[in-house]
């Protein structure tokens, strides 16, 4: 027996195989835009699904869980969660010819709250994405001036020696944390508007505009750049990190497998999370992007095609990632080694060169047997290789301190910073692109503004509120504001998004609809692995994911790290407690966009039994994303 909801007047919401074709005929004649060639949608939605995350999350996932032994339920993962819910998004897409809120109102009007949130978090994650391409831009700016000004700390004031806070710490650390974000000691504690973020904030959104202020038809030609030269960027850095000392060494630490930790269930849970953000899954940009294709593109190979170079992208990065993480370990090993024993060489008058990487721990021994008392007050530091490769970060931490510090300490330093976040701003840049189409068009589609406002309008719309409120970012306490709205706003929303995808198309759309949808487009039906991954396994696998997320997040105190050169650990960061009214935020980023699902739905339904109007033949495809009308019925 066949699981399938009632969904009364789905017919007349949704145009029949005969109208698509007679649909796109006019679509060749009309006004809304459509790729100009295979190669060009293939380009974007790389883009969008392969971005920051990929370059800097997984390398550290990998890292913390096992190096190799992650790899196994990430791929298993991949194909089980990931291709099934792409190669869904594709498919609805591309067969209704709409946007994200188009295609949940065409399928049943109570559903329109799932376009409406995929909207919402894809504007909330856009405000803050585009504040991390600020602060790209930024160290862009200062990477062309050698030194870098990261390499080395400031004069104080008097002119007479360097800088407490930057000679306590690091000088990558200092540039970080006070000359490029000049931060507070809490989150509620602003320090106001630090101005030359707010320039960088200004170009970051104007150069964005530009690319996207006609949709695709201008995001389709940048792509050409933003998704290609990642992968010429990693190159070089991966030809380049090989000849570097210790290279390697970080390469088999990122791989060597620990398989204990594949008996770890957040080991799982976490390969399972990160396919599912990979992908970019649940914003409403792939929807929208697959809409524009012929209505007989072949969306099964797209989603299988995407999937590998999102994968293979991964795996690619880390391994870049950690022959330079790699080459900083061996660096900071031998400055380590390099003191220890220095310092043995003055206390106990050994001739130079006498003591070396080779026979130290032998002469540590024998001079700990001999003068223990005098080794005791040398405080030698504890040098291990093995430590230094531990100590992998993520985020903002290893693309603004750990690998800034690793190319300072590179030949022509200031090429290799330049080229390093001319990658990063190409692949947050084409990021960006899927989440400004993910809000652009369902406001269009939603119909509260006038249908006779050209995109540019509403794109301008979103950049300049985008950038307005951003400016939250751009304060002293941004970079608290951005942890949190990353914790929150990109997390939870987006599975309760996917999985009522799955649930809308499976049990409301019906699967036997669907099915009978992909062979009219791409000549077969969709074979068993894509029946049972669509039916059980993805659903089974979202719940557990989303559930374990959920009470992990309600049951765990929440903290952030804060940089407080006052206290006692400094230079290591402190860990607070949130103030109270934070939970009113948290709310709004996580519950809003969640809760607007099920709200919607209800305000439907009590609408249409208090009005007494049948409201299920209210949405046709005559929105502002589809352009078009299903000739005949609108005819009869």
């Amino acid at each position: 027996m066949k699981l399938k909801f009632p969904n009364p007047g789905l017919d007349d919401r949704i145009p029949s195989h005969a109208d698509l074709e007679e649909m796109e005929k006019e679509e060749e004649a009309g006004d809304r835009p459509k790729w100009d060639n295979k190669a060009q949608y293939l380009l974007t939605c790389v883009g969008f699904c392969v971005g920051l995350g990929n370059v800097w999350r997984f390398p550290y996932l990998c890292q913390s869980h096992g190096g190799g032994a992650f790899m196994i339920p990430f791929l298993i993962l991949l194909v089980l969660e990931g291709i099934p819910l792409l190669h869904l998004e594709f498919a609805i897409g591309q067969r209704l010819r709409k946007g994200s809120v188009g295609v949940w109102s065409s399928i049943n009007p109570h559903l329109t709250g799932v376009g409406i949130a995929s909207g919402f978090v894809s504007f909330l994650v856009g405000m803050y994405y585009n504040t991390i391409m600020a602060w790209i831009m930024w160290y862009l700016f200062n990477s062309f001036q050698s030194p870098l000004p990261w390499s080395q700390c400031p004069l104080n004031a008097n002119k007479t020696g360097l800088v407490s806070e930057c000679e306590r710490s690091s000088t990558v650390d200092y540039f970080w944390y006070r000359e490029t974000l000049n931060t507070t000691d809490a989150i509620d504690e602003s320090g106001g508007l630090q101005w030359w973020m707010v320039l960088s904030l200004v170009a970051a959104w104007t150069l964005l505009y530009v690319c996207c202020i006609r949709g695709i038809e201008t995001t389709g030609k940048a792509v050409y750049i933003t998704s290609t030269l990642p992968y010429v960027v990693l190159t070089i850095f991966l030809i380049r990190g090989l000849t570097l000392k210790g290279s390697v060494d970080g390469i088999k630490f990122l791989f060597t497998p620990d398989v204990n930790e594949l008996i770890n269930p957040e080991t799982w849970l976490d390969a399972g999370a990160q396919v599912f953000y990979s992908f970019s899954l649940a914003f409403g940009g792939l929807i929208s992007f697959s809409s524009y294709n012929s209505i007989h593109n072949n969306c099964e190979q797209d989603a299988v095609l995407i999937s590998i170079i999102n994968g293979c992208t991964s795996v690619y990065s880390a391994t870049v990632i950690y022959s330079i993480i790699g080459f900083r370990a061996t660096e900071n090993y031998d400055d380590c080694m390099g003191e220890n024993i220095l310092k043995l060489l003055n206390a106990f008058n050994y001739p130079e060169n006498s003591i070396t990487q080779s026979n130290y721990n032998e002469t540590l021994v024998h001079l700990n047997q001999t003068n223990p008392n005098m080794i005791l007050e040398l405080n030698l530091r504890t040098c291990n290789m093995q430590t230094f490769l531990r100590q992998g970060v993520e985020g903002t931490g290893l693309a603004f301190i750990v690998f800034t510090e690793a190319i300072t300490k590179m030949p022509i330093s200031p090429l290799w910073a330049v080229l390093f976040f001319i990658m990063l701003f190409c692949l947050g840049l084409s990021t960006m692109f899927g989440n400004v189409e993910g809000v652009v068009v369902p406001l269009q589609d939603l119909n509260i503004f006038p249908k006779k406002w050209p995109k540019e309008v509403f794109s301008g719309m979103t950049c300049l509120i985008s950038f307005a409120l951003g400016l939250i970012f751009a304060q002293g306490s941004g970079n608290y504001w951005l942890a949190l709205f990353d914790n929150f706003a990109g997390s939870i929303p987006l599975l309760v998004i996917g999985l009522c995808e799955m649930i809308a198309v499976i049990y409301i759309y019906g699967a036997d609809r669907f099915n009978k949808d992909i062979e009219f487009m791409i000549g077969h039906k969709p074979n068993i692995f894509w029946q049972v991954t669509w039916r059980y396994i993805s659903p089974l696998i979202m719940i557990f994911i989303l559930v374990f997320y959920f009470v992990t997040q309600v049951t765990k105190s929440l903290t952030y790290l804060v940089w407080d050169q006052e206290a006692a650990s400094f230079p290591t960061l402190v860990e607070r407690s949130f103030p109270g009214w934070i939970y009113i935020i948290i709310f709004i980023l996580a519950g809003v966009p969640s809760l607007a699902i099920p709200v919607f739905a209800i305000f439907k339904f009590i609408h249409n039994k208090c009005c007494k109007q049948d409201d299920y033949r209210d949405d046709t495809v005559d929105t502002v994303s589809a352009k078009v009308q299903m000739s005949e019925k609108i005819k009869m």
